[in-house]
């Protein structure tokens, strides 16, 4: 007996993909760099310091005097001379107004007007200690010193960016079939 065979014949579909690659391109470019930075601003105020030196009585004990100082000095010699010379009249008055208490005054007074005092022999030390003054007064020095900010004008780049986006285009190269056939 014949028996009807069923025959069944396919062919696949065949897809074709034509792919075009993406492009892209990234460029940085560099920043624009522009610092500054200013001098500081400094000031100084400085005061002289002052050194004085006195040598008045220094030259002085040399006999190296000024005109006014030696005016000076006889002058307070004379009135010296004068005062004693008051005071020692004054006192041998008063010694020959009381004669009557005994006692000679006339011969002491004598005896002692007569007679030159002694000099003394010591040392002497020239210029005498002390004797030159010195004053030392010290200067300043002010220092201001005021920073300068730092200008920064620095600007930075965006990126370059160029992209090219990738197609993909789909076709058909065989379309897909199906054949059914009886055999008997």
């Amino acid at each position: 007996m014949n028996i009807p065979k069923l025959q069944v014949q396919s062919t696949k579909a065949q897809i074709g993909l034509n792919i075009q690659k993406p492009v892209q391109q990234i460029e940085q470019p560099s920043a624009n760099l522009d610092l500054q930075q200013p001098k500081a601003v400094q000031t100084m105020k400085t005061t002289k310091p002052q050194l004085t030196i006195d040598t008045e009585q220094a030259r002085a004990d040399v006999d190296l005097k000024s005109v006014r100082r030696r005016m000076e000095d006889y002058a307070a010699e004379g009135h010296q001379g004068v005062s004693e010379g008051i005071a020692r009249r004054a006192q041998q008055g008063t010694e020959l107004m009381k004669i009557e208490n005994g006692g000679n005054p006339i011969k002491s007074q004598a005896q002692q007007s007569g007679r030159q005092p002694y000099s003394g022999l010591a040392i002497k030390f020239v210029p005498s200690y002390g004797s030159v003054k010195v004053n030392f007064e010290p200067g300043s020095v002010d220092i201001q010193v005021e920073p300068q900010k730092v200008i920064n004008n620095t600007t930075t780049n965006k990126p370059i960016h160029n992209y090219t986006p990738g197609k993909v285009k789909v076709e058909m190269l065989q379309h897909a079939s199906l054949t059914i056939d009886w055999l008997v």
